[in-house]
């Protein structure tokens, strides 16, 4: 069913941050997915036209719904039309459910660290509302790096109070007031400081940010066979 292409209709479009969007979308036949697991997106011009994108779903699998994160890219050919353009209504492809790597199974045991950058933070949401919504006994811990105060997706569910999971947003260049940690990339003493032991990583960014974090939690004694990525750009 990987190859299939399905017809979707654009049913919610929500901003998460000025170029942020969340898409949600009616899919019939749609066979469900893992969470971490992503999509791609094929769209048609009148003339015959087609591209491609790939996007990440951020929702654990619900019946024929699903919900994708769009990030729209300056300059990009199709980010933005989907971002901003597509009217709700408006018929698309999707294929997949694609990639068995990056994902966590509701099933699987063990504490987990997730380390987004940006609009990587789309399918570690996934897993934690899946992570939530089955009353996982693993203790999860997010990492979250964004530029600036602005560039927060999902604020208020992350902001929401659970005992089962930690939260902590490093911020690369502007802090809000009252920040303790000074603006700057993801260090080892940020990785070092979750609380979650042993376990599984799961590194979702631009690949820059990806390799940076990967070489960092090798450095700090993990397991490369622990550490799970996802890279985009």
């Amino acid at each position: 069913m990987a190859g299939h292409w399905f017809g979707a209709r654009l049913v919610e479009r929500r901003a998460q941050t000025a170029t942020g969007r969340t898409l949600v979308l009616d899919v019939p036949g749609w066979p469900g997915h893992l969470p971490g697991q992503h999509v791609d997106v094929r769209l048609t011009a009148d003339d015959g036209y087609q591209a491609v994108r790939s996007y990440s779903l951020a929702a654990p699998a619900d019946g024929e719904r699903v919900e994708l994160g769009v990030q729209a890219v300056r300059d990009g050919e199709v980010s933005p039309y989907l971002a901003d353009v597509l009217p709700t209504g408006a018929r698309v492809e999707l294929r997949g459910p694609l990639g068995q790597w990056f994902v966590w199974r509701t099933g699987q045991s063990g504490p987990v660290l997730l380390v987004a950058g940006g609009s990587g933070v789309v399918p570690v949401t996934a897993m934690l509302r899946a992570h939530r919504a089955v009353r996982s006994d693993s203790a999860f811990s997010l990492l979250y790096s964004v530029r600036g105060p602005d560039e927060v997706w999902y604020r208020e569910e992350l902001a929401a109070r659970d005992d089962r999971l930690d939260v902590r947003v490093l911020y690369t260049r502007r802090a809000p007031r009252g920040e303790v940690r000074p603006p700057g990339r993801v260090s080892a003493a940020d990785l070092g400081t979750t609380p979650t032991g042993p376990g599984t990583v799961y590194v979702c960014g631009p690949t820059g940010f990806v390799e940076s974090v990967a070489d960092l939690l090798v450095g700090l004694g993990r397991p490369a066979a622990d550490i799970r990525t996802e890279r985009f750009g």
